[in-house]
């Protein structure tokens, strides 16, 4: 009877090991499915914002150029501007 007790133990602890063994498995595949996921995500939020980034540049270029454009047409008026601007900033600020 002992030694029953000990075979059929011995092959619950075996089967316990082979079910832990397939479960940390399942575990590691679905990790991986998990990092590829994760990454897939990565690189297309990556993509994205450097697409946005390089728009953001062009549009600040060309906004920056317009202005240099204007203030070479029409220079009394972007001095008397930009002093009229530094006026209120400085009448707000003193307070």
């Amino acid at each position: 009877m002992a030694s029953e007790n000990m075979i059929e133990g011995g092959e619950s602890e075996g089967s316990a090991r082979n079910r832990r063994a397939r479960h940390e498995e399942g575990a590691s595949d679905a990790e991986e499915d998990l990092k590829s996921a994760a990454s897939a995500v990565a690189e297309d939020y990556t993509k994205k914002g450097s697409k946005a980034l390089n728009e953001a540049k062009e549009r600040v270029g060309a906004l920056r150029d317009n202005g240099e454009d204007y203030v070479r047409e029409n220079p009394m008026k972007a001095v008397f501007t930009a002093l009229g601007v530094g006026f209120m900033l400085g009448f707000i600020f003193r307070r």
